[in-house]
């Protein structure tokens, strides 16, 4: 060991380990008096850093690293800032020569000017000591004597120990000689004379910022592009795979939302007489009861049945409607029309309906059309007569939008077909296919005969309808109703709003009401058991379902609430549910909403569709976090000697690894913008070849929140797999570390 320079207390101070340098000694080592027994592993790191500069004997220059930024890296380490960094690592490469070469790659210079750089980069710090192991091992004699007059120069400024085995170097320029044979002492020239006074020491410690850290890693994975964009495409594959599978699931629920906003949203919010409790419980398998006797129970159905009362305040509650949120509401009532019309100069009874008189069920398909809401026949007349409500979902084919309650309307649908029960139960002989003529329609009229003109009482106290039809429909007291006009729905999705065949308002039956609500028929069913027009007997529930055919009853058999759009919906929704807050579960009233229970099922059924391919699609990504964890150790032995040099300059454990997680990271976000990319161009090719085969536009839509996400997620896997490597590479032992080829 040859030492150059001045050798004053506390300046020969070597490290453990370091640069092929061993120390035997039983004692503690002191560093400017204080003792390095307490020492951690970060102290260590620190004291390299702050007093020590090596020049190894192979140079140890990172290669993808330029030469300034391999200089200022020791002083990046101690925190030194980068404009004083800069220009402290510009002089020492000045002082050494290479000062013209600032901004050249390793790889672009001579083994001396290697050499050089290592010597810049070992005294830029401002060092106390220079730790030199065969600094000029690798080179010619004369590059060699350069090497060594530099070295000699600095040793007028500082301790240089160097380690040769070249006695005749170190005898032409050390200052003191120490051989060593087998770790022990042989001889010493200038022995060290201890001093016992202490100094104040102080140790500043090292810290590698991420942002240093990420551009380490950057400038690495740069020297290897090709192996970088491979192994971000691979890890891509998985969010390239889940990106598609949600930018489709996106565009198909967007298609979702859309056909229902055009088609839910004209659905209104129906509240019936009597409704399903859609929240009662499944039932339960029954078991086989050992008992004698037998134990009546009502139905599953009547179980769910609830019966809705419609108080005159629930009524109120319901007309103080924001119109914000709908303008249209329509009450249906289950009132008959005394209807008469002439055909062919005959006088016949009519009825608006378009069930058929054989038909056994139609009480059911009215009973279903009042329920829910659609197929009905009654349209609002809160906004000018109705025909707001119908401008919105029809045009007329012939005649005219109703100006009045008393005009009523026929709707057909998409090809001008309509019930043909409608048009026979309108007086007209017509047969299934066969078309009519729109004069043949617009302008029927029909003719309302009041209760106590239509009905006459009979001998027994019953009540039958006047025989004499004729004298009826001549009645001066009589309104005329007329066929204003043909509508036709104006797309798909309004077709069934309203049902095909005769349409009226809901003024129309309120009028109707309002005339025979107390006709002597109406005062007598109130007052009667029994039926009064059959005289059978009665109980109170049909009882009140005979007033209400008579006409005597106010109450709506059903309100439909039409939202003025579909986001509206939850509102109205919000607002009724306000009236039932705190009240007993058989006065709250229950509404039907089609439009809800539709959109939840496609929206269930599509999440949940996602979930299973996004699950599949994931598969990938653990196998890419697997192939993550494998590129970075292999990174890891890669950059070995550059993992010992960087301990050498006094690099922390944390150092190391936030250098690797680092290019993870890096991996990461380019493996998710990579994937993001791909599968957003992939949606272009996607878009034409699902608008060949359904005829829908942009169905693939990649969510811009969805991509972010991606991207953090990939970034997140990448940092999982690759961060055990990462833990490995700091444990390594730097002398170990700076051996390895």
């Amino acid at each position: 060991m040859a030492i150059l320079g001045p050798s004053g207390s506390g300046k020969t101070t070597m490290l453990n380990g370091i640069g092929g340098l061993d120390i035997y000694d039983s004692g503690d080592l002191i560093i400017n008096g204080k003792s390095t027994k307490d020492f951690s592993a970060s102290d260590w790191d620190a004291y390299r850093n702050n007093s020590v500069g090596f020049i190894f004997q192979s140079y140890n220059i990172i290669g993808h690293l330029s030469i300034l930024n391999n200089v200022e890296l020791g002083m990046t380490l101690s925190g030194v800032p980068n404009a004083e960094k800069k220009q402290k690592a510009i002089d020492a490469l000045e002082r050494v020569g290479l000062g013209p070469h600032i901004n050249k790659k390793p790889n672009q210079l001579s083994g001396g000017q290697m050499q050089r750089v290592a010597i810049a980069r070992a005294i830029a710090n401002d060092p106390e000591i220079l730790l030199c192991d065969e600094p000029t091992g690798a080179l010619d004699t004369e590059t060699s004597e350069e090497i060594m007059k530099l070295i000699k120069e600095l040793s007028s400024e500082r301790l240089v120990i160097m380690v040769t085995h070249n006695p005749t170097l170190a005898k032409e320029y050390a200052d003191r000689i120490i051989n060593f044979a087998d770790g022990k002492i042989l001889d010493d020239s200038n022995p060290y004379q201890e001093d016992t006074s202490e100094d104040n020491f102080e140790l500043k410690k090292t810290k590698m910022t991420f942002w240093t850290a990420l551009k380490l890693s950057f400038t690495n994975l740069k020297t290897k592009k090709a192996r970088t964009f491979l192994t971000a495409f691979a890890s891509s594959i998985g969010i390239i795979s889940i990106a598609i599978v949600l930018a489709l699931s996106s565009g198909f629920q967007k298609q979702i939302d859309k056909t229902q906003s055009n088609t839910l949203a004209q659905f209104p919010v129906t509240i019936s007489q009597t409704a399903s409790k859609t929240t009662a419980t499944t039932t339960t398998e029954k078991k086989t009861s050992k008992s004698n006797k037998v134990e009546a129970e009502l139905s599953q159905q009547e179980k769910l049945t609830h019966k809705n009362k419609l108080t005159k305040n629930y009524l109120n509650y319901v007309a103080d409607l924001d119109s914000d949120l709908s303008k249209n509401i329509t009450y249906t009532y289950t009132t008959g029309m005394n209807l008469l019309t002439k055909q062919n100069g005959k006088v016949k009874t009519a009825q608006f309906s378009n069930a058929s008189s054989e038909d056994a069920t139609s009480g059911m398909s009215t009973a279903m059309a009042s329920s829910t809401g659609v197929g009905v026949s009654v349209y609002p007349s809160t906004s000018n007569n109705g025909t707001s409500f119908l401008k919105k979902h029809f045009k007329v084919l012939s005649g005219s939008m109703p100006k009045s309650a008393n005009d009523v309307v026929l709707i057909v649908d998409r090809d001008n077909s309509t019930n043909i029960n409608a048009l026979k139960n309108i007086g007209m002989k017509v047969k299934d296919g066969q078309k009519l003529n729109y004069n043949k329609i617009v302008g029927t009229q029909f003719k309302v005969v009041s209760n106590n003109d239509y009905y006459q009482k009979n001998d027994g106290g019953t009540y039958s309808p006047t025989s004499n039809l004729s004298n009826l429909y001549n009645n001066a007291n009589n309104k005329t109703l007329r066929i204003s006009g043909i509508l036709r729905v104006k797309s798909k999705s309004s077709e069934n709003i309203l049902s095909s065949g005769i349409a009226y308002s809901d003024q129309l039956t309120k009028d109707i009401i309002q005339t025979n609500k107390n006709s002597d028929i109406v005062k007598a069913q109130k007052s009667s058991d029994s039926n009064v027009l059959t005289g059978a007997s009665v109980d109170s529930d049909t009882k009140t379902s005979l007033v209400s055919a008579l006409g005597g009853s106010t109450t709506p058999a059903s309100i439909l609430i039409y939202p003025n759009t579909f986001d509206n919906k939850d509102k109205v929704l919000k607002y009724l549910d306000k009236y039932n807050k705190g009240k007993k579960s058989a006065d709250k009233v229950i509404y039907t909403d089609l439009a809800g229970q539709v959109s939840n099922l496609t929206g269930g059924l599509m999440s949940a569709i996602t979930y299973v391919l996004v699950a599949f699609a994931g598969i990938s990504l653990v196998t890419s976090m697997i192939m993550i964890a494998i590129i970075t150790y292999t990174s890891v032995l890669e950059r070995t000697k550059e993992i010992g040099i960087l301990k050498a300059l006094g690099a922390r454990k944390k150092d190391i690894t936030r250098v690797f997680d680092a290019e993870t990271v890096i991996l990461g976000v380019g493996s998710g913008l990579l994937g993001v990319i791909i599968a957003w161009l992939a949606t272009f090719p996607i878009n034409a070849i699902l608008k060949g085969m359904t005829d829908l536009s942009n169905v693939a839509q990649l969510n811009p929140v969805h991509a972010l996400i991606l991207i953090i997620i990939s970034t997140v896997l990448t940092v999982i797999g690759g961060h055990i490597p990462a833990r490995m590479a700091a444990k390594k032992d730097a002398a170990t570390a700076l051996r390895s080829e």
